[in-house]
């Protein structure tokens, strides 16, 4: 049967129904993918079956892997290969972390809105999260369509903040939900640049480019860039632009990083098992590059 595209909305999240993922796609249903992925953003693929090297392969097509950051974290271990992240409530043997464990902490700040890998120097593309075991309630994710928040922008504030470059890094987001990292993991991602708005190389949209990495803005003082940046998430990721996704065992999500940006809700992570899964698909360059800011001039 051929696949086909169910959108959630017109324009943003969309189901993808008769694709088998753990075979080769065909030319013709890649490009069907890659159309979607164009056009809505973030696609659903419901009961896939795939192992964890079918997963990579598939991320493959999008471009390079980005490999998991907390592989370089202190003292971790993980249960899978190094090429997809371990973004599950469980530890190297599979077991529900403890109330201490510190990567059980540093995953909570999971739970603010974020785009994948904005704390470094290049971000993430794409991102494909297949979900194995998901808790009996809670433990949804929420994606924001960040197109249609630039398109909602009133045009004087898009003036304004066109050009700006945030900095950003993965401490900024841990210090807001209490987690610290050490000064050996933040020698090994210290802050980097990042454009404010972006044009999309595949679809030509523009979109905001923040999240909860983003801690403050070249050019401006502290106070003012934590205030634009905390005023352009909330308004990015009102209602009207979300997607709220309700897991299924065996859903594979994948979302564009460029335009999006996404959180996890609450579950009871010290009762049930959620073996969530990710492979992350570097971009093809700094964000500053892309649009053409001298990132170093700011």
């Amino acid at each position: 049967m051929k696949p086909s595209v169910w959108p959630v909305s017109e324009t943003f999240a969309a189901e993808i129904g008769d694709l088998d993922l753990s075979q080769p796609l065909s030319e013709a249903d890649w490009q069907m993918v890659e159309e979607a992925f164009r056009t809505y953003a973030v696609l659903v693929f419901p009961d896939q079956r795939i192992s964890q090297q079918q997963h990579v392969d598939l991320a493959l097509r999008f471009g390079p892997i980005d490999g998991s950051m907390v592989v370089d974290m202190t003292d971790a271990k993980s249960r899978i290969r190094a090429d997809i992240a371990d973004v599950s409530n469980l530890d190297w043997n599979g077991e529900i972390y403890a109330e201490d464990d510190r990567l059980r902490l540093f995953g909570h700040a999971n739970r603010l809105w974020h785009t994948d890998s904005s704390f470094k120097k290049v971000p993430a593309k794409a991102s494909l999260l297949f979900i194995r075991k998901i808790p009996p309630v809670g433990g949804h994710t929420e994606f924001a369509d960040m197109r249609a928040a630039w398109d909602a922008l009133p045009q004087a504030r898009q003036k304004e903040i066109d050009g700006l470059v945030a900095m950003h890094s993965i401490a900024y987001s841990r210090q807001k939900m209490g987690f610290e990292m050490t000064a050996e993991e933040n020698e090994v991602l210290p802050p980097v640049p990042q454009t404010l708005v972006r044009r999309h190389a595949d679809s030509g949209r523009t979109s905001i480019y923040v999240a909860s990495h983003a801690g403050e803005i070249d050019g401006m003082s502290e106070a003012d860039g934590k205030a634009l940046l905390a005023e352009l998430l909330a308004f990015g990721t009102q209602r009207q632009f979300v997607y709220s996704h309700r897991w299924r065992a065996n859903d594979l999500v994948i979302w564009d990083n460029r335009c999006t940006l996404h959180r996890g809700t609450t579950f009871d992570d010290k009762r049930w098992r959620r073996d969530a899964q990710r492979a992350t698909v570097m971009d093809v360059a700094p964000t500053c590059e892309q649009e053409g800011i001298d990132a170093a001039a700011e």
